[in-house]
């Protein structure tokens, strides 16, 4: 499961780009939110990456922030809307906009985005009042973490490929938290993945 990718920047247009990794090139979709963000053709970029996998293709999903992917996810949970059109929901609005609209209940500002209509917006709102308050904003900083620190990189990154394998996001925060805590600072995503899986598999989890 791939959750992280780094490597030059080959080519990019809006909606989706290719990323050189040690000389195999991934297509990767990303929304107009981390698409400004990206840096000048042949530079290393780094993103965070959401693996949505289908009967006849492997896509790839790309976010510059934590706080995109969860927003992303928390958008691909709602019954109706596929990847393709969580990542335009994100081209259309920024997080920070998004949180309090769903809180507010602003089914105008989701109106307003391409490819949303009233009966998607009441769906999102629905669905995510109770769930989007766990998404950190720009310059906020979560309960007992540092959203930019390597450590949570690493320790979101984990999370997000557990739950890409089914796990609750309670069970996949207590796993990854404990396979960090076990291999310590510095380790790397697999290190940490393969941990938090014996985590899992010890009982003290969801047994995958």
């Amino acid at each position: 499961m791939i959750a992280q990718l780094r490597g030059l920047l080959v080519s990019k247009d809006p909606g989706q780009i290719v990323v050189d990794v040690n000389g195999v090139g991934y297509q990767v979709f990303v929304p107009l939110s981390t698409f400004y963000q990206l840096p000048e053709i042949q530079q290393q970029v780094c993103l965070r990456v959401y693996t949505h996998v289908r009967e006849d293709a492997i896509q790839l999903y790309g976010f510059h922030a934590i706080e995109e992917k969860m927003t992303f996810e928390l958008l691909t949970g709602v019954s109706g809307i596929g990847p393709r059109l969580a990542a335009n929901i994100l081209s259309g609005i920024t997080v920070e906009e998004f949180i309090p609209a769903i809180l507010e209940g602003d089914i105008a500002r989701l109106k307003a985005i391409p490819g949303v209509g009233r009966k998607t917006a009441e769906r999102i709102i629905l669905e995510l009042k109770d769930k989007v308050l766990g998404v950190p904003r720009a310059g906020q900083v979560m309960a007992g973490h540092q959203p930019s620190s390597e450590r949570d990189r690493t320790v979101e990154d984990v999370i997000s490929a557990l739950l890409n394998l089914g796990c609750s996001r309670k069970e996949a925060s207590v796993a990854a938290e404990a396979a960090h805590h076990a291999v310590g600072d510095g380790a790397d995503f697999e290190k940490v993945v393969k941990q938090a899986l014996k985590h899992l598999s010890e009982g003290t989890g969801k047994r995958l």
